[in-house]
């Protein structure tokens, strides 16, 4: 019996000794739930308690939540990004947030900064064009923001700008496709659709310099060449860091007689016959069946797009796939190519 006691004793202070350390952990995880349920709600109150001058802030097409919380957070609109995420995941708008020019003011929450943002409740005061638009595209924005569409189509006619130095390199008979840079640009009352079309136009040609020129020519392309090869990349990528590697493989395939093989491509010269986007329909854009550039550009263009034809990479590869991840993988061989296609990219591939 004196032998079971005394094995007791320390089995009853073991036993002891586990409860006060439960406890512990128990009273630290509440405290840092309760504290972070704290500095969350915090976060989602607006930077500053007195109205400031408002920002305009442009949401890109195709920016995710991340992308935007940073924008934001560098402007100085929110005081955390990781708040800013964890709200919009919690009310499920992730996928509702829409692109456009937006004009907020430090006095307003997340909650209030979301839900303008989920229902694209733009600044009325500007128009924004945005990037990787196709020409329909942008008729249809003008036409939204309550320009007639007899105005309209007089804005998007080249004949309108024959003073324009931009259009020097346009071929006769070509559209402005390619030329409308994409920007906001002011609105009064009195704007017409013709003013901002102007406007943009002089923003490509501010951004076509003679240096930029100059280095399409070195890559043995005319600036209507590198407008048209462009708005490809700018279709096939969506960040801009990859696009001078894009460049680089469209650049190689071109030189080396190879068709684009973009898919982008093909599915504009369908919109653009009337048919439904198809990859197998045969037209002069069709750049799966076709070598060489298409006719002409098929959206228009951002200054990173432009900056990577003129610049592409020093890489040498053939090949890359859009993965559903949004990354974009880049490989040499076809082989590596059907690969890279097999792991990374399923939603989109199956289109």
């Amino acid at each position: 019996m004196k032998y079971t006691s005394q094995q007791s004793k320390p089995r009853r202070r073991f036993n002891k000794r586990l409860l006060i350390i439960f406890l512990v952990l128990l009273i630290l995880l509440v405290g840092a739930t309760v504290y972070v349920r704290h500095m969350y709600f915090e976060n989602l109150k607006p930077v500053s308690d007195t109205s400031q001058k408002a920002q305009l802030i442009t949401i890109k097409k195709g920016a995710t939540v991340d992308q935007i919380a940073a924008q934001l957070r560098q402007a100085g609109l929110i005081r955390s990004t990781w708040a800013f995420r964890l709200y919009v995941s919690s009310k499920e708008v992730r996928d509702e947030l829409e692109a456009g020019t937006y004009s907020f003011e430090q006095s307003q929450s997340v909650p209030e900064i979301v839900s303008q943002l989920t229902h694209g409740k733009v600044a009325t005061d500007l128009v924004t064009i945005l990037p990787g638009q196709r020409l329909d595209q942008i008729k249809s924005t003008l036409r939204n923001y309550g320009f007639s569409q007899a105005d309209v189509e007089a804005a998007l006619d080249p004949s309108s700008y024959p003073g324009s130095r931009v259009l020097v390199d346009k071929p006769s008979g070509a559209n402005l496709e390619g030329y409308i840079y994409p920007d906001s640009y002011q609105k009064t009352g009195t704007t017409t659709p013709q003013q901002i079309i102007s406007a943009a136009l002089e923003e490509m040609d501010a951004r076509l310099t003679p240096d930029l020129r100059a280095a399409f020519a070195q890559q043995g392309l005319s600036t209507y060449e590198a407008l048209v090869l462009a708005s490809i990349v700018e279709q096939e990528v969506s960040h801009p860091t990859d696009r001078a590697m894009a460049a680089q493989v469209f650049l190689k395939r071109l030189h080396s007689d190879m068709a684009l093989g973009s898919d982008v491509t093909a599915l504009y010269g369908s919109l653009l016959a009337g048919k439904a986007g198809s990859l197998t329909y045969d037209s002069p854009y069709n750049t799966l069946i076709h070598k060489g550039l298409p006719p002409t550009p098929i959206s228009n263009v951002s200054d990173s797009s432009l900056q990577a034809v003129a610049h592409p990479a020093a890489t040498d590869y053939l090949y890359f796939v859009a993965g559903d991840d949004g990354v974009t993988h880049f490989t040499h061989t076809f082989e590596e190519h059907e690969a890279a296609a097999k792991q990374y990219c399923h939603a989109l591939c199956s289109r």
